[in-house]
């Protein structure tokens, strides 16, 4: 990376900015993984002079850093740091953030980083390229939700290609750069007693969840707009069936791993319009529509349960099942592979890869029961990889990789359009198909593990969902 470098992040006064970027940047710095003279500006609104934002910065970076917050060091990292005031959907103002970056000398490669609201990729993209901000030159890193259906990703999509050079753009979902994320495809590829069974003959079938007990929060005006199925299931938990579900690619590089997950969502089995309700149920907690900046009449969903099927031969037949949503009752991120029963009298192997809070992987199968009577019991065996403080130490945030990895030039973990596209024309569709022939927004408690009507999407199946917290206590 050349001399000047830095990063430019639009809405440097959010919560992504102070929860998970800088740390990310403190981390990476206390590490010396960032070149001497990298430079990191904040854009907002805000009224702040450099000595506010380090105050503010500094406190965040106290209570989520993951490497220990030491003074020095803090001193040394906040030399990086400048604080730039604009309005960034006014074009006016970007001439000035020109002869700012000059002033700053940031002359060499620029990330620009949209830590913003999606309605504002697409003014400060055009702004950008209008004023010619050097963006041959530069990188952008676009945070999810890609757009708010097919049409707007489109047209965002079209502008980052004529502003940015092919390869500069990097759509970012950082649940690519979870670790147990990444150890999907070595826990698949990489040991032989899973590499011959993940088909159809053995998987009865899969479970995705990701749970929060928080609400919208602070995000109410933008979650009202989007919802569990636009903010979530389109991107996160579709990325993760992709990996769990891809054929094993030709190497382990960048193009082919993205090859393979595309083959699965092009692999997607469309759902029939009028079948609709037997594929998606959509909830919305008690008390979403008193929250801050929410309508007091939304329709938005923030639980969303979906059941997928591939149509291919690796999965022929086999139900994957995609849960996510707010105000449950435990914030846990798994993916849940139940195989086959091989006989009446023993239940079913049951692999959990738990992503977050806890990493780890547990494998529930059937040993004879201690005795002279030929009788099955069930036990588990478990590694949990974030318990071991050394593993914790030395793993990397979500953040730091993925901001590493745009640094290097590195693609392997991010999303690539065509993903994106297929993506997000299947979720459209169903928000269609659910608006026509369904409509049902079933309401919840806070704390439970949301509404009882999903429970009917694995009932026809004769399945259940297992609950993770409750398989891994008892």
């Amino acid at each position: 990376m050349s001399n000047g470098s830095g990063i430019v992040i639009f809405g440097g006064t959010g919560d992504l900015a102070y929860r998970k970027l800088f740390p990310a940047l403190y981390n990476l710095h206390v590490l010396e993984e960032l070149p001497t003279d990298y430079q990191i500006i904040g854009i907002g609104r805000r009224d702040y002079s450099r000595w506010d934002y380090l105050t503010i910065v500094k406190e965040w970076l106290q209570k989520y850093s993951r490497v220990k917050y030491l003074e020095e060091r803090f001193t040394d990292f906040s030399e990086r740091i400048h604080y730039y005031k604009m309005d960034f959907d006014k074009a006016e103002q970007y001439p000035d953030l020109l002869a700012y970056f000059d002033e700053i000398k940031l002359q060499g490669e620029v990330i620009f980083y949209y830590a913003v609201a999606p309605q504002y990729f697409l003014p400060i993209t055009k702004n950008l390229s209008i004023r010619n901000c050097r963006l041959r030159e530069c990188k952008v890193i676009v945070e999810k939700p890609f757009g708010d259906d097919l049409t707007s990703a489109h047209a965002l999509s079209k502008e980052l290609k004529q502003s940015f050079l092919p390869g500069h753009v990097y759509y970012i979902d950082h649940y690519l750069g979870k670790e147990m994320i990444l150890n999907i495809m070595t826990i698949r590829f990489f040991n032989s007693i899973f590499k011959g069974v993940w088909n159809k003959d053995f998987i009865e079938s899969v479970q995705i969840n990701a749970f929060e007990t928080v609400g919208v929060e602070s995000r109410g005006g933008y979650y009202d707009e989007s919802g569990a199925l636009r903010d979530m299931m389109q991107n996160h938990l579709f990325q993760i069936l992709s990996i769990v579900a891809m054929e094993e690619p030709t190497a382990m590089e960048s193009e082919e791993i993205k090859a393979a997950q595309l083959k699965v969502f092009q692999d997607l089995k469309p759902i029939v319009p009028t079948e609709i309700g037997k594929h998606l149920v959509l909830g919305q907690y008690a008390g979403y529509r008193q929250e801050d900046k929410v309508a007091p009449d939304s329709q938005t969903e923030t639980y969303a349960a979906m059941k997928l099927l591939i149509d291919n031969e690796r999965w022929q037949g086999v139900p994957f099942y995609i849960r996510t949503g707010k105000k449950l009752f435990s914030r846990e991120s798994e993916v849940i592979i139940q195989f086959k029963q091989t006989a009446k009298e023993a239940e079913g192997n049951i692999l959990i890869i738990k992503i977050q809070p806890d990493e780890g992987v547990y494998l529930k199968f059937n040993i004879k029961k201690p005795g002279k009577e030929n009788g099955v019991q069930v036990v588990k065996m478990d590694f949990c990889q974030s318990c071991i403080l050394e593993n914790r130490i030395n793993t990397p945030e979500a953040y730091e990789r993925l901001l590493k990895a745009c640094m290097n030039s590195d693609q392997s973990l991010f999303s690539k359009w065509d993903q994106i596209e297929l993506c997000w024309n299947f979720i459209d569709q169903a928000i269609d198909s659910y608006q026509k022939y369904s409509g049902a927004l079933y309401p919840y408690q806070a704390g439970t593990a949301g509404p009882k009507e999903a429970d009917h999407l694995l009932l026809h199946d004769q399945h259940y969902w297992i609950e993770a917290e409750m398989f891994l206590e008892g």
